[in-house]
């Protein structure tokens, strides 16, 4: 303990070199910026900057990738919550109670809750990747796919439950997602599949253009159809930027807890990262919290959740990336490439040979973590402003900003007609009552939820009881199944009990 405390001490004093730090500043910046970009996700803002860092020292060049790691979980808030388009699929579960917080006129208090959760998530997977990096990557390392599979299907079978009152409903929804994620060319076997002669369709539909059009888009006409009447400004123009007290935090320790454990483990899953855990965190929270039943309609446990397990996710998925060079998330992946630049293979040997390095990269997860919520509070106040204005000009903004993200997506202008396409399924989808996060989910974890059950079937000879038959894989499945039975049941007893009392 006393050499991790003094290699980490070690490492602090390299992250505070003037030149280290203003690489970690500007990565803060750059990552915020990033993140509050609809179509501009978070591996690709870190894609973006490798090319910068081939001439620089290999400390600098991780601590500004690292920094954009850290904050790119964060900015995205800002606009999931004030204007319902999640910069990327990290923010998705934050709009679900985030936004309903800002339309009553608490949106202020609704990133404030966002900063402490991002605060509190990161700190401490931070601490947990310092003093737990090697005995849990051995415990990482026992995961394959048929875990991950497991782990993807518990979050898809979580978030279903949160569709609203009619699971068939929700139901419907998700295979819809998934049924788009199936569109374009097959990643095992190369078959075209729904593609109808379309060649761009064969390189299938970006799940960017659905997310951002639905949630967007869908919005958007949902108001033109209502008049724009809807705009809460009375309610903003008192707002000051407030951090919840310690008494409110306290009293959702809880979710606190659950949230910095799953953003932790799920980040320890190589390929999982920081969406999975912030889809899975509110899952766990609707279904297992104190206020579960109060979930969607605006209530601080719905933005906890989500947010604390993004952050935490970062320190769980440098674990395993520092000790078996196995990257946890897409990001990862990339800060993996520029530690191979700079001629270092991450694994249990780079201890003993760089570990100057690795605990620089700790030291700076710390800093940044603190830095980005300095940054994020101050900025906070500005953002809240923009909800003053009109709110027929917030929705024009939110449709350029839409548009501008599903072209950047792959520079293409055929995304531009998807996204309008997905913009009025989403408007029908809050029309007819089918909640859109089943659609959204299954379009983003469908593919991944592919892969791994396609990978495991190849690799056990077809054989489907082997995700019932490993221990870890076999409990996750067993609670997923678990969780889609169990609203049913309660409706089930819901019934008895209203024919009892009106007999």
């Amino acid at each position: 303990m006393d050499g991790t405390l003094q290699q980490l001490a070690v490492g602090f004093g390299h992250v505070f070199e003037p030149v280290n730090l203003m690489f970690l500043v500007i990565g803060i910046v750059l990552g915020l910026l990033v993140a509050v970009l609809p179509g501009l996700t978070l591996v690709m803002g870190v894609v973006l900057a490798l090319p910068f860092t081939y001439n620089m020292h290999v400390i600098p060049a991780i601590i500004l990738l690292t920094a954009m790691y850290v904050s790119g979980t964060y900015a995205g808030a800002w606009t999931s919550i004030l204007f319902r388009v999640p910069g990327e699929p990290i923010d998705v579960p934050l709009l679900w109670d985030g936004y309903p917080m800002a339309r009553k006129g608490d949106a202020a208090q609704a990133l404030g809750w966002t900063l402490v959760s991002a605060l509190a998530g990161g700190l401490v997977a931070a601490t947990v990747m310092v003093l737990l990096a090697k005995p849990v990557a051995k415990i990482a390392l026992t995961f394959s796919t048929p875990e991950y599979f497991a782990i993807l299907f518990f979050g898809l079978a979580s978030v279903v439950s949160l569709g609203g009152a009619s699971l068939a409903n929700s139901l419907i929804s998700l295979f819809a997602g998934l049924l788009i994620a199936t569109v374009g060319v097959d990643d095992t076997y190369g078959a075209h599949r729904f593609t109808f002669g379309v060649p761009l369709l064969s390189d299938g539909i970006d799940y960017l253009v659905v997310m951002v059009g639905a949630y967007g888009l869908g919005e958007v006409f949902l108001r033109l159809e209502q008049g724009f009447k809807s705009a809460p400004l009375e309610a903003v123009k008192e707002i000051k930027t407030r951090l919840p007290s310690l008494s409110e935090i306290w009293s959702r320790k809880m979710t606190f807890v659950r949230g910095s454990l799953a953003g932790i483990i799920i980040g320890l899953v190589p390929g999982a990262g920081a969406t999975v855990a912030s889809f899975l965190s509110y899952g766990i929270e609707s279904q297992y919290g104190k206020r579960r039943k109060e979930m969607g309609t605006g209530i601080a446990e719905g933005i906890i959740a989500p947010q604390t397990a993004a952050t935490a996710s970062v320190g769980g998925a440098i674990i395993p990336l520092v000790t078996m060079g196995i990257p946890g998330s897409g990001a990862t992946a990339i800060i993996l490439g520029a530690f191979l630049l700079h001629g270092l293979q991450p694994g249990p040997q780079v201890f003993a040979t760089s570990s100057n390095i690795i605990y620089a990269m700790f030291a700076s997860v710390f800093v940044g973590i603190i830095i980005m919520c300095v940054i994020g509070y101050f900025a906070t106040k500005y953002m809240v402003k923009v909800l003053e204005f009109p709110e027929v000009i917030v929705s024009a903004y939110v449709v350029m900003c839409c548009i501008l993200g599903a072209f950047a997506a792959r520079n293409n202008l055929t995304d531009v007609w998807l996204l309008v396409i997905f913009g009025v399924i989403g408007y029908l989808f809050e029309r007819f009552r089918f909640p859109v996060t089943p659609l959204v989910l299954g379009v983003i974890l469908g593919p991944l939820a592919e892969s791994a059950f396609m990978t495991t079937m190849i690799s056990f000879g077809n054989d489907w009881t082997i995700f019932f038959s490993r221990p870890i894989s076999g409990t996750l499945m067993a609670v997923a199944i678990f969780t889609l039975i169990y609203p049913v049941i309660r409706h089930m007893r819901h019934q008895r009990k209203t024919l009892k009392s009106s007999k």
